[in-house]
This record gives structure tokens, sequence and C-alpha cells, in this order.
């Protein structure tokens, strides 16, 4: 089964289900968090780059492309290659304590190399002091199954200012032109098509960068028919990042995509949950921990974690499974703490 037969007929089918969050500030008021991208051309023109990077001839001719002129080059290569400073291009207030930041590569026609699923380090230091340095998941593209779509020449980054937190801030008061230096990928969880039948994300926050690389990773595999159910954490309506792409992936994967949004300060039309992921809510909505080859990613602030699996002990050490997913039975090995 998809999801727990008990609440879906109950539930709209819509993403407005659930919410919930973990957040380290208060909310404010604020614009809508939701995404805005710009359409481009629009008409025939639209029609046509759709057609060339949606239909199954313009996947094809992709490939083709690829084939002749060989896969783009990739800014960053891991290993030895050290730290790479890019130029902040371009900043778009996200909400009232989020942006995103579109960076530069060194050179137009590159792509980020960022495999499914990994992160980027940043690092910036003031003069003489100690440098500060913060992983983050790249929201721009990979286009690993559709070229054309490929974020060439630039990676973004969707960042959520903390009170205390040093990287965060930096990157508020940064002003195009300015750079900061990149080093990765980092691997995390390394995905393949049809890796597990059915994955579970429990998020907050900007936790939600990690889950929507593996998102987009799948739904754009034609040959992946892996089922994702979401469990995504805020403050308020206006906290939830990425909410049009979700919105997008539920109309069209109905049978393989589900949403549940969990707020801490909902609106009064709200009719979604309220207040903070609970046990009961994961029982209900998770795949249940005796299905066959599932898999439960965890990314979030520490409350999260507390509450749901327990943190992990480093970077390479997951640490014991503990909280909620604990509790109602899954295994230290059917969870992941990105």
């Amino acid at each position: 089964m998809f999801a727990r037969s008990a609440v879906r007929a109950a539930q709209p089918l819509k993403r407005n289900l659930l919410s919930r969050s973990y957040a380290t500030e208060p909310t404010k008021s604020g614009s809508s968090n939701t995404l805005l991208y710009t359409l481009g051309a629009a008409g025939v023109a639209g029609a046509g780059y759709w057609y060339f990077t949606s239909s199954p001839s313009g996947q094809i001719a992709a490939k083709a492309k690829e084939a002749t002129s060989g896969p783009p080059k990739k800014a960053f290569l891991g290993g030895d290659q050290g730290f790479i400073s890019l130029l902040l291009k371009d900043v778009e207030i996200v909400n009232h304590n989020t942006k995103k930041f579109i960076f530069k590569l060194p050179e137009d026609d590159q792509v980020s190399g960022m495999a499914v699923a990994s992160a980027l380090l940043t690092r910036y230091q003031y003069e003489g002091q100690k440098p500060v340095v913060r992983p983050y998941t790249p929201t721009s593209d990979e286009g690993k199954f559709f070229l054309p779509r490929n974020a060439k020449g630039y990676i973004e980054l969707v960042v959520k200012k903390y009170p205390n937190g040093p990287m965060s801030t930096h990157l508020h008061e940064m002003i195009p032109g300015q750079r900061l230096d990149f080093k990765g990928p980092l691997p995390k969880y390394p995905w393949t098509a049809n890796k597990h039948d059915h994955i579970a994300l429990i998020a907050g926050g900007t936790g939600i960068t990690p889950m929507y690389q593996l998102c987009r990773a799948i739904f754009k595999n034609p040959d992946d028919k892996t089922k994702v159910t979401l469990v995504f954490g805020n403050v308020s309506e206006e906290d939830i990042l990425l909410k049009r792409e979700f919105e997008d992936l539920e109309n069209t994967y109905p049978n393989r995509f589900r949403a549940f949004y969990v707020l801490n300060t909902p609106p009064k039309e709200w009719v979604g949950a309220k207040g903070f992921i609970t046990k009961d809510l994961l029982k209900t909505v998770l795949p249940e921990p005796k299905s066959e080859n599932i898999k439960v990613f965890v990314c979030g602030p520490p409350g999260l974690y507390k509450a749901i699996s327990g943190n992990k002990v480093s970077p390479t050490d997951q640490g014991e499974l503990s909280g909620y997913l604990q509790e109602l039975g899954y295994s230290k090995d059917q969870v992941y703490k990105f």
C-alpha cells in the first residue's frame, strides 16, 4: 500500500494536509516563501522548450547530443580539488528569513557535478578569525536525466537565516558581486533508480533541500518507480519552502507522491495538522516498518532529530536510532539522517 488507507480516504488528496516546524526563531510577517521561478520565453518558444525537455523524442535528442559532444564539464570534482571561489550573481527574497542565492560557476558551460544525494561545503573567513564552514544542498537542477535542463553555469542555494548562525548571517549580508568559497561534492546517501520501493522524507525548515534533491532525481528519471511520502514541518505557512514544486509532484504523480504539512502557527483556514510532527502522525502516514525495502530519511534542526530519530554522532557516524522512529519499530538500517 502506498500509504495507510485508514487516513487516505479521510484526508484531502491535495498537498495542504499536515504541517509543523522545528525552526529556531519565531515567525515574522513577510512575503510568501514559495520559490518563484521566471517562466522565460512564452508561447511557441515555451511550448517548444517543454517538448524538447519532456517528450521522449526530446530526451532522445538530448542524449544523442551528449553522446556526440561528451558529458558536460563538472565544476566540483571532490578529492584534492580544494575550495573554489564563486561569484554571487543574484539574490532573491523567498520569505521573511529565507533567501535564494545564485552563484556563478567558473565557466558558463559547466554543471555543478553534484551526485544524489550530496552537498557542498561553504567557507568564509574574516581577517584574524577562524574560518566558518557550513554544508548546504543546492536546489539547482543537476540535469542528469533531462540534459537541456542542466543548471549550466550556476548553482542555487536556499538559505534560512538563523539568529546565531554565522554562515547563514554572512550569506544574508552578501550582495551580488561578492564571492564565497565552495568545496565538494560531499557524498551523502548514494541513490540509484528503484533502490527502495518506498521512501519517507521527514523534514523541518531548510532540511527540505536534500529531500528535494532526492525527489527531483526520482521523478525526473522515467525508469525510477519509487514511491515517496513527505512529512514537512514548519512554523508558518509562508515558511514552507518549495511548496509549489511539491504540489506539482503530487498533482503529476498522485499514486506515487504524497506530501503532509504540519504548521506550528497555522492560519485560521488551515486544514492540515497543527503543532509538531507527532508519533501518531508518522504511524499513520509512513510505510510500515515491516514493509520490505523501505527507507526513512530525516533532516532538520536539532529538535527534530531529537524527537524523530536521535542525532548523528558525526558526518560519518549515524549514531543509534531513538525517538519516534525507534518507538514505532523501525530499525537503524531503515533510517538515514542527513
